[in-house]
């Protein structure tokens, strides 16, 4: 009686939770989209589309000369539904050229379905796609009756007879060649018990298995054992149901799997590790055939049909990149019960759509394999594997499009991107120059000296910082300060725009807690994770705007109404005049400075803006730039926090250099506003120089109307030129117009 008790309340209130959903971005296909044939395959592919000679299937597609036909389909949005369709897509050198729908007609914006990146299930390490009864292909349940219960239509959740005749088949064969449990004894194991072969849980397993089959239908206890079978491994994640089976094995849903693969799939649930097809290919390759035989046998399918299937491949995908991504889905899973129970995440079936965009998850995830992998060879450091973390956002929005946690990127454990704390080191200094030029006393073109510091803290010691180089370099323009990085520079600016606004600056722009306000906050004596530098140096890219980043998009019921939103939240915590002035000074950075190793790696005419990061001994190397459309922060350390010994410049710099210069990404390029003038000056000393009178010339954003001083012999009539003098300005503007006039 409590075992019946058990049964009936644990899997009534179970067999019809579902699991949060969690989808990745749509990629939208539109004329003009900068994007190759075979990156659209990829796309498709990620999809877990099959290429074939006729797209006629849903799940399909056909390539065919310049033109790429898709049978698409049916997807849900969080907007809105779409049924199955067929698309022609004309392909130029460029990328799409034109989309059309099966009648002819143009299309001028589609979007792919979005594509599942995770669940969020109640059980710790168990994920799973619940499929209905609508959506299991007839031959499945078919083929788990005729081959691991052949009774189950008229059994009471028991069957004595197969379990000896299951003892009598495996002691004549001295191994385990047939199971005696029932599929509704199966259930029990896994609902309910450990696999422990002990005689007690036996019996448990027995009466509970009777008890469900006494409670519910038989219809009811396969939907439930098709969705909890317990079927392979991922690392940490268990793969559950014969929904998620079909995409980890196959990349495909359940309902378009064909006869071979769910005759494998069959033979898998008698021992996921014994016959990981992916592992052991021959092992289960034999099973499959004895299923399809047996399948043939019992007349579920005929003769031929069984030989035909038995000569197919295996059919198993490799593990598609980016499938499950642990660390997005962590950041996802943190914002998310901000807002809701545990229970309407794990129970009631939400679909949660995202920002992340897959491609630039996959080249995040291949730069910072990849680099690691090489510096590991270089260095030989004896600590260990050398870790990272990526972030990348897009500005405008706030949106984080991808995550890494760290180089094993399906391991779902230490998220190194939203966990670990570092020193940001010279990440820190873009802050302090921003403070300065808000003050008004500084500009671009500002000679500042680079000389010792000694500074008395309060409890009686001596701080005295030093440049990387050990060197001095005395009187230098705020851009050369900033480029080269220079340590003593920055730390005099600092302490003349003070430490406090410093710290406030820090905040505005989203640092969480307020730092120590002490003199090494001048030099990155802040720990930040790198969610938390891309929440920085997002206010940067996007002229001075505070965007909470965020991961979830829109929140949908069952029903497919929309839960909670999340509108995008902005604030102003800078002048944009100010934050222009700023970043093109990182653009210097990137030509002039520490980030200068990155060009080689990227586009000759893409515009980046970036600093790099080194905390004290080499522990920490960072790197955070932006182009026009993206934002990307990269950590390279140990997690024990021995040095590396390596700066940002050589650790963190090639992962952003390789990830950039593979997203197709747009220059910076924001508009200056019209309170600022653009001047050229001699980079080593800040004179304001005209072209061909100096070697070292560079072009930076002062106020209108700033007095820098000129260079002897550049042709300047004073040694002060007004930058963009409004008189001047009017005297040329007045010659222009009366030369139109007259010409």
């Amino acid at each position: 009686m409590y075992l019946d008790q058990v049964v009936v309340r644990q899997f009534e209130g179970r067999r019809w939770t579902l699991p949060a959903q969690v989808y990745a971005a749509p990629l939208e296909l539109y004329a003009g989209l900068a994007l190759s044939s075979a990156e659209l395959e990829r796309e498709l592919q990620r999809l877990h589309y099959r290429r074939a000679d006729s797209a006629t299937l849903p799940g399909t597609y056909r390539i065919a000369a310049e033109r790429v036909e898709v049978a698409l389909r049916a997807a849900r949005f969080a907007d809105e539904t779409r049924p199955a369709s067929l698309l022609s897509i004309t392909m130029g050198a460029g990328g799409p050229q034109s989309l059309r729908d099966s009648v002819g007609r143009e299309v001028p914006v589609l979007r792919l379905e979005p594509l599942l990146i995770g669940s969020i299930f109640p059980i710790h390490g168990e994920d799973r796609i619940i499929v209905t009864p609508q959506e299991v292909p007839p031959l499945l349940p078919a083929a788990l009756k005729a081959v691991e219960d052949r009774k189950f239509d008229t059994h009471h959740g028991v069957d004595p007879v197969a379990m000896l005749r299951a003892l009598w088949v495996n002691v004549r064969a001295h191994q385990i060649e047939q199971g005696g449990s029932t599929l509704t004894q199966q259930l029990v194991r896994s609902y309910f018990l450990s696999s422990r072969q002990t005689l007690s849980r036996k019996l448990k397993e027995a009466v509970m298995a009777i008890a469900l089959d006494a409670h519910f239908t038989k219809a009811d206890l396969m939907n439930a054992y098709i969705n909890e079978i317990f079927l392979g491994q991922d690392g940490t994640r268990a793969i559950h149901g014969f929904g998620l089976a079909s995409q980890f094995y196959f990349g495909k849903p359940l309902a378009e799997l064909d006869l071979s693969e769910v005759a494998l799939l069959v033979a898998i649930v008698r021992g996921p590790s014994y016959y990981d097809p992916r592992r052991h290919p021959d092992r289960v390759r034999l099973r499959r055939d004895l299923v399809l035989k047996v399948m043939a046998d019992q007349g579920i399918i005929s003769a031929p049909q069984a030989s035909a299937a038995a000569q197919r491949p295996l059919g198993v995908s490799s593990r598609p990149a980016g499938a499950y991504y642990p660390a997005y889905l962590d950041f996802v899973r943190r914002t998310l019960r901000r807002d809701y129970r545990d229970e309407d995440l794990t129970e009631a079936g939400l679909r949660i759509y995202t920002s992340l965009e897959p491609r630039v998850q996959e080249e995040a995830e291949r730069s910072l394999e990849r680099e690691l992998e090489r510096l590991d060879r270089v260095h030989k450091e004896p600590h260990g594997r050398l870790e990272g973390a990526v972030v990348v956002t897009a500005p405008q929005s706030g949106d984080v499009i991808a995550i890494v946690g760290g180089r094993d990127v399906g391991y779902d454990g230490f998220n190194r991107a939203l966990d670990a704390k570092r020193s940001m080191g010279s990440l820190v200094k873009p802050f302090i120059y921003l403070t300065a030029l808000e003050s008004g006393h500084y500009n671009a073109a500002t000679v500042v000296q680079d000389a010792p510091v000694d500074v008395k803290l309060v409890n009686g010691t001596h701080w005295r910082p030093e440049n990387f180089t050990h060197q001095l370099y005395g009187p230098v323009p705020v851009v050369r300060a900033l480029s080269e990085s220079l340590n003593l520079a920055t730390v005099g600016v600092g302490l003349s725009v003070g430490i406090d606004k410093v710290a406030q600056t820090l905040q505005r722009f989203g640092l969480p807690q307020p730092p120590a306000q002490v003199p090494a906050i001048l030099l990155g004596a802040v720990d930040v994770a790198p969610i938390e530098a891309a929440q920085l140096f997002n206010g940067l890219a996007n002229g001075g705007f505070r965007n909470p980043l965020r991961a979830v998009r829109a929140v949908i019921s069952q029903d497919g109404k929309t839960v909670k939103a999340f509108p995008l939240q902005v604030t102003q915590v800078a002048s944009p005049e100010v934050v222009y002035q700023l970043d093109r000074l990182l653009v210097h950075v990137m030509d002039h400075g520490t980030g200068r190793p990155a060009r080689p790696l990227l586009p000759p005419a893409l515009v980046v803006a970036g600093k790099s990061g080194t905390s004290s001994d080499y522990r920490d190397s960072w790197f955070a730039g932006f182009s026009g459309s993206h934002v990307a922060v990269v950590w390279v350390g140990y997690d024990n926090d021995q040095p590396t010994g390596f700066t940002g410049s050589a650790g963190a710099l090639p992962v952003w250099a390789h990830l950039m210069g593979s997203l197709g990404t747009t220059s910076w390029n924001a508009p200056m506003p019209e309170s600022l003038a653009e001047v050229q000056i001699e980079y080593p000393t800040g004179l304001r120089v005209v072209p061909g009178c100096a070697e070292d010339i560079v072009a930076v954003a002062v106020p209108a109307g700033t007095e820098l001083p000129a260079k002897p012999g550049c042709g300047f009539p004073a040694a002060q030129t007004p930058a963009n003098d409004p008189v001047n300005t009017l005297i040329d503007s007045a010659k222009k117009l009366l030369h139109s006039l007259t010409h």
